[in-house]
């Protein structure tokens, strides 16, 4: 982390303006908090890539949020490629309402760092900019390794960044990006990790449990209106229910709640459970 936050500061002295990838379901536990001081007076440009699996509502709420603190913000889809041309229309933007002519930049390539942690997208979406496949892509945290340049066309030079994230991570934010796959599931405890993003979902998302796993709304509203249960075994109820709706019955009869744990979170991660955004403009 140290080596790499080093070699960000160093190439910034070449950079026109940063680039930053945030997951569009968790934009502040997605962004290092370390960013805003390490690029100081760069121009900034964010994008909430993965937009296709938040909340469309939340979304606009938070790109009202960063122009409000003067950083343009951009929704992107890197699968399918949705934003990508408004990304280079406002990366042209920042940069001809910049004046350059006392750094003799004019009708010079527009140099831009991509910067974001691990498993946000940033290889994704390098592809589509330029696309080709130039940077190399994978579903799990740290894919990129090394410094790529890559060039869009004959205005724009991306660098590209290894993924980082920061020493010390509160137990939200941790909880967030594991959440979201960005800390590796064999990392924390599945079990745990499943069992705490179920109480969310509960409590914002219910209609999209009852629609993915084809659950009674009469059976929850029974098991979460009984005096006689804690909170604890209430969540454990749901994880049976949707256990017993997968199949993943074990020796005995019991629920194998690991397995449901990676059902939940596969089908979150994938968007199955529909749109949702963990991290809202009002908490």
């Amino acid at each position: 982390m140290a080596k790499t936050k080093k070699q960000i500061i160093e190439d910034l002295k070449l950079i026109d303006l940063v680039v930053e990838v945030l997951d569009a379901r968790i934009p502040i536990s997605s962004q290092n908090p370390d960013i805003g001081k390490i690029i100081q007076n760069k121009k900034r440009l964010i994008i909430l890539n993965k937009s296709d699996l938040s909340n469309q509502t939340e979304n606009t709420k938070w790109i009202q949020y960063f122009q409000k603190q003067q950083i343009p913000a951009v929704l992107v889809d890197s699968v399918t490629g949705k934003g990508i041309p408004e990304v280079i229309h406002t990366i042209e933007s920042i940069y001809d309402s910049t004046n350059y002519d006392s750094k003799g930049r004019i009708g010079k390539s527009i140099r831009v760092m991509i910067l974001g942690i691990p498993n946000v997208g940033k290889s994704s979406l390098i592809n589509r900019l330029v696309k080709k496949n130039i940077a190399q892509v994978g579903n799990k945290p740290g894919v990129t390794r090394q410094k790529q340049w890559t060039k869009i066309g004959n205005k724009i030079e991306l660098l590209d960044t290894p993924g980082v994230l920061w020493p010390k991570l509160n137990e939200k934010n941790a909880m967030y990006l594991a959440y979201t796959g960005t800390i590796k599931d064999d990392i924390l405890e599945i079990t745990e990790i499943g069992y705490q993003f179920l109480q969310l979902l509960v409590k914002d998302y219910k209609a999209n449990l009852i629609q993915r796993y084809q659950l009674q709304e009469e059976n929850l509203n029974h098991i979460f209106s009984s005096r006689e249960t804690t909170e604890n075994e209430k969540i454990l109820e749901v994880m049976e229910l949707i256990g017993k709706k997968r199949g993943t019955l074990i020796s005995g009869g019991e629920i194998n709640y690991e397995r449901v744990a990676t059902i939940i979170l596969d089908d979150f991660r994938s968007g199955k459970l529909g749109k949702i955004t963990l991290e809202k403009i009002e908490e």
